[in-house]
């Protein structure tokens, strides 16, 4: 009974560790090929999609994504849905750029990387279940919502600025739990998890944008 218990085990941290693998390879070229992307549209001037049109993108992409996450085609869905979304941060990037914030960009950028660097590095080492932030994310997400859809009508300053600083810690807390999930054996899909973790990436770095940008505005 025991050597079949940890026969189990052995099984599942050896396909937790198979996941993460291929999560990070993944992660780390869908995050080139919108690096990529995001430089195309900033050096080609191209218009921002729209508010519309960047929803529907989205959340469609991501569907599709999700929907082809079991098969080889999923890979192509996830370069399409990231693809996309460097595409429609270029318009955001050329505004900054003619601002002459380019070092704004450059702390945001710095400042994802040590934010995900240290949630991913925290679990990875203590292995703690994160398991407990789940019903704090469903929360999160829709205080997120309502304070999202109030500041498209109210277009207040202090407003944006506490939006940006909850997305950070959301995406932050998105990135214990995904990971966490991944290392207990939760998580089995890598483009599925590729997708979760860049979409709290993506929110991080237009969050601190969009908060460093306010902060240099005002000095």
């Amino acid at each position: 009974m025991e050597k079949t218990i940890t026969s189990s085990r052995l099984s599942q941290v050896i396909t937790s560790h198979h996941v993460l693998r291929n999560t990070y390879l993944l992660l780390a070229l869908t995050l080139t090929f919108s690096a990529l992307t995001a430089t195309a549209s900033t050096l080609l001037n191209l218009p921002a999609p729209g508010f519309i049109l960047t929803l529907a993108g989205f959340y469609g992409l991501m569907y599709l994504t999700h929907r082809l996450a079991d098969r080889p085609v999923g890979i192509l869905a996830a370069f399409a849905f990231t693809g996309f979304l460097g595409y429609c941060l270029g318009p955001i990037l050329s505004r900054y750029l003619s601002l002459g914030m380019g070092e704004t960009i450059a702390f945001a950028l710095a400042g994802t990387a040590v934010v995900f660097f240290c949630c991913s590095a925290y679990v990875l080492t203590t292995r703690r279940d994160m398991s407990f932030l789940q019903g704090m994310l469903v929360t999160g997400f829709v205080v997120l919502l309502v304070a999202v859809i109030a500041n498209l009508f109210l277009h207040l300053p202090a407003l944006q600025m506490t939006i940006s600083v909850l997305f950070i810690l959301f995406s932050s807390a998105a990135i214990l739990w995904e990971t966490s999930n991944i290392v207990q054996g939760g998580e089995t899909n890598y483009i599925r998890a590729t997708v979760s973790l860049y979409v709290s990436l993506y929110n991080i770095f237009v969050s601190l944008l969009s908060l460093l940008g306010i902060t240099s505005r005002n000095d």
